[in-house]
């Protein structure tokens, strides 16, 4: 395998990069690209610092291990969700919702405000 200048086989992670014609949702402690604002699906949120966003989908991020959290709006299973090019905390991913009406954030990604920063488009 290829080897870098500072010895690491190269692969260990990619970083993605999102266009600037959007909105784009940024780590807070290295600025690495997490989400666009069409993934948006609700500003309804609460985590653990304050308000949190629910999005469809994310990049640049690693998931740790399954963990049972018992929200407000009952039990689901999570996966706590980190930078990985800082490996700072950004959020959580849902894994399973048990109350019925809880089952569509199955599978999807919070990320926490205070956690992340939104460019605007200039225009």
């Amino acid at each position: 395998s290829a080897i870098t200048k500072s010895g690491l086989a190269m692969g260990r992670f990619f970083q993605r990069f999102y266009n600037d014609d959007e909105p784009v949702y940024s780590c807070c402690s290295c600025g690495a690209h997490m989400a666009q604002y069409k993934d948006l699906l609700s500003t309804n949120f609460r985590g653990r610092t304050g308000n949190a966003l629910l999005f469809n989908q994310v990049i640049n991020v690693t998931a740790g291990p399954l963990e049972d959290s018992v929200m407000t709006t009952g039990l689901h299973t999570i996966r706590t969700l980190h930078c990985i090019v800082c490996q700072e905390r950004v959020g959580w991913k849902y894994e399973v919702a048990f109350e019925e009406d809880q089952k569509y954030k199955e599978g999807r990604f919070i990320l926490e405000e205070e956690l992340i920063s939104s460019s605007e488009v200039s225009g």
